[in-house]
Parts: C-alpha cells; sequence; structure tokens
C-alpha cells in the first residue's frame, strides 16, 4: 500500500496571500503547501482522500492519471471545493463511490445540487461529474479497493472529522484531540498521519505541533507525519525540532506501508 501526500496546508495554504514571512518567502519547494489531499493506493485502485481546491494541480504535479474512488472527512471548504475536478475521472465512465459520512450527506447534495440533482443536465458538450454518495455510519469498517477502512471519528471544533484506519495506516486530519475509542482503533500502525499547525500556541479546533507529538505517543505508531501545517513553521525548521519518529508531510511526499 502507498499513500501520497497532495496537498498538506491548511485552509490559507503556502504561501498566505500578501504575506513575506520565512515559510511564505522560502525557496524550498518542500515549504509550499496546497490545501489538505491524499491518495491511497492499494492492489486495487487509488483512493482520495478529500477534494481540495487545488486538487486538479495536485494530480498533475503527481502524475495522476485514475481515482477509482474518494474519501470525504468532512465538508469544510478547504475539504471539498475541488470536487468539480472530478470531471476528468467520471466524464466517460461510470459513477465514482463518494464516501461521505451519513451526518454529511444531506449538506454535500446541497452544496453540489447540480451534481447529486438528476434533475440538472448539463448543456450538451458540457458534463459534471460522475458521483454516487455511499453513506458510512462511522462505526463499520467499510470496505473500499479490497481493503476494510475503519473509520476513525474525532472532534474538530463543533463538528466531527472522519479519518480511518486500512491495515498499517492510520489517517486523521483536522482533529483536536483523539478520544480513547480514536486511540484504540489506531494502536500498533506502522505510519500515523496527523494534523499539526503550529509550535506553542493551542487551537480551538487543531492540534498545534506538541499536542500531535502528544497524541501520536498514545497511540505507538513506527512513524508518524505531520501535515495540515500553517505557514508559521518551515520545513527545515520542523526537521530540526521534531523528534526522529515525527517527519513534517510535504506536498508530494509518497511513503510506502506494509
Amino acid at each position: 500500500m502507498k499513500l501520497t501526500f497532495l496537498g498538506t496546508g491548511t485552509s490559507f495554504g503556502v504561501p498566505v496571500v500578501g504575506c513575506d514571512c520565512a515559510a511564505c518567502t522560502s525557496s524550498d519547494p518542500r515549504d509550499r503547501r496546497t490545501r489538505h489531499g491524499a491518495l491511497v493506493e492499494t492492489e486495487q485502485g487509488r483512493l482520495l482522500v478529500d477534494t481540495p481546491p487545488e486538487l486538479r494541480l495536485q494530480l498533475l504535479d503527481a502524475g495522476v492519471s485514475r481515482v477509482d474512488a474518494v474519501w470525504f472527512t468532512h465538508i469544510h471548504a478547504d475539504h471539498i471545493h475541488g470536487i468539480d475536478d472530478l470531471r476528468a475521472f467520471t466524464v466517460r465512465g461510470a459513477d465514482m463511490p463518494a464516501h461521505v459520512p451519513e451526518e454529511y450527506v444531506v449538506a454535500m447534495r446541497e452544496h453540489f445540487r447540480y451534481i447529486f440533482d438528476d434533475a440538472f443536465q448539463p448543456p450538451q458538450g458540457s458534463s459534471k461529474p460522475r458521483i454516487r454518495i455511499e453513506p458510512f455510519d462511522g462505526r463499520a469498517p467499510v470496505p473500499i479497493l479490497g481493503r476494510d477502512f475503519l473509520p476513525v471519528s474525532v472532534p474538530h471544533g463543533r463538528v466531527r472529522v472522519y479519518g480511518f484506519r486500512v491495515g498499517g495506516l492510520g489517517y486523521i486530519t483536522d482533529a483536536k484531540t483523539l478520544p480513547p475509542d480514536a486511540v484504540d482503533a489506531l494502536s500498533g500502525v506502522d505510519v500515523l498521519v496527523l494534523n499539526a499547525l503550529w509550535f506553542g500556541r493551542p487551537h480551538g479546533s487543531h492540534f498545534n505541533i506538541e499536542e500531535a507529538i502528544e497524541a501520536a505517543r498514545a497511540v505507538g505508531p513506527g512513524r508518524t507525519y505531520l501535515t495540515h501545517l500553517t505557514h508559521r513553521v518551515t520545513h527545515v525548521e520542523l526537521l530540526e525540532r521534531l523528534p526522529d519518529d515525527v517527519l513534517p508531510a510535504y506536498d508530494g511526499l509518497t511513503v510506502e506501508i506494509d
């Protein structure tokens, strides 16, 4: 199994518009962080995690020519507003399954009515994404591309975010804490992915870096990768300050998982 980080930034991305900080003016390509997205490749296909606004550019940069399914963690704008870019994969084929938490299905259909309302048909010569919502309840494993993806629900301010465990990979974004049931579900993974904003100051709905490291220690993975990073830390600074088994992810990074 293989994980590719397509986007590792927060809702602002890096560089931030109008900012001249060290990260935003860095010449290190690892400091250019587009909005959150990832790709999980199994023996039977490719699962896209979220559809951020830069999705088209991310897929081009990663050389992705096929996506077989999508997993939506939640419905904040930076995680769903690139959904139209899925047209490239569905214009000639069957509907793409989109695995959506049950609590977000109605809102998803309302946000993108032109996609999910069959009464809307695009003008001749145009197209719309052909996406089939597959709701999941967050309690039972979801079979996707020959693997069982176990949903892992975590708090994110006033909403819930649904990461997952599949084999030796645990994937969580936009968490503020890992509840005991989430720690149990993730325990013993080889690779753990967690969100982290910056060092020091706490945030109301996201881990800071110290909190993410503490959460990783509770899970006990072989390696932890931090994503959903801000412009308040550079990649080099993270390499210097993080423990040896905690690594900063960056756009385009690929990780093999046994």
